[in-house]
């Protein structure tokens, strides 16, 4: 039997308004905790205010909704680009550079509102869950975490996408991914990546319909499009298309 609703305190989520922390959002409801939803705008392709209609319906009590891009390129993409820092000459790091804001802002926001834990959605094995828990103990010690995917009775009953995709379903919770479709993703105005289901196969190549940002590159233009781009202290200033000299 679930305990009553608030009766384990208040919880602010990390909340993306995807598969995995929808389903903890009810789990969390489940389990006795007051829930409320935390949303970043880091300049992702989301409709914030139908993600805040969603958590609403599925059971938080309130959503917050940030615009955080201006903090994330000044403060981290910025500085980022003049390091050069790529990860392994090809990974841009949006995901990893972008947590210290968004954990920054919801502790901020846990505080003002008097709650008792924050919560996250990271699984159990990547950086992700060490990225926002350093930066929640630092900023305020005194804030429990909780991190479903190291909850023993979280991860066993919800061995893979497709048993949070059932318990979706039983709940009523609307998601964009399918059995056929598993992954997820994390954008924002630096970079796009992509993980889960099919994705976790290095033998699998990431289907045709998966690109967002780009085409796939078979199917590219095979004339280049050219631009210049301007820096002036190691900072992206400029950018000029050469074909037409639009900025």
């Amino acid at each position: 039997m679930s305990a009553a609703p608030g009766s384990k305190g208040k919880v602010l989520l990390a909340y993306s308004g995807g598969l995995d922390t929808s389903c903890i959002l009810v789990w969390l409801i489940e389990q006795g905790y007051e829930v409320l939803a935390y949303m970043a705008n880091l300049g992702q392709e989301e409709d914030f205010e139908a993600a805040r209609e969603k958590a609403l319906k599925v059971g938080a009590s309130k959503v917050f909704i940030e615009d955080l891009r201006r903090e994330l390129v000044e403060e981290l993409v910025i500085p980022t680009i003049q390091a050069n820092a790529v990860y392994e000459a090809v990974y841009l790091l949006g995901t990893s550079v972008a947590r210290p804001v968004i954990a920054r802002s919801q502790v901020a926001i846990a505080q003002r509102e008097g709650c008792t834990h924050v919560s996250h959605g990271c699984t159990g094995k990547g950086n992700d869950q060490v990225r926002f828990e350093l930066a929640y103990y630092a900023l305020d010690p005194k804030l429990q975490v909780i991190a479903p995917w190291r909850i023993p009775e979280f991860y066993h009953r919800f061995p893979g996408r497709n048993a949070l995709l059932a318990y979706a379903a039983e709940k009523g919770v609307p998601v964009s991914q399918t059995p056929s479709k598993p992954w997820s993703t994390d954008e924002n105005l630096f970079h796009i990546s992509y993980e889960a289901g099919i994705l976790e196969d290095p033998n699998v190549t990431p289907p045709k319909d998966m690109w967002k940002l780009t085409v796939d590159p078979e199917e590219a233009p095979n004339t280049p499009e050219r631009i210049t781009i301007e820096f002036k202290a190691g900072k992206p200033v400029r950018v000029t298309n050469e074909a037409d000299g639009t900025d």
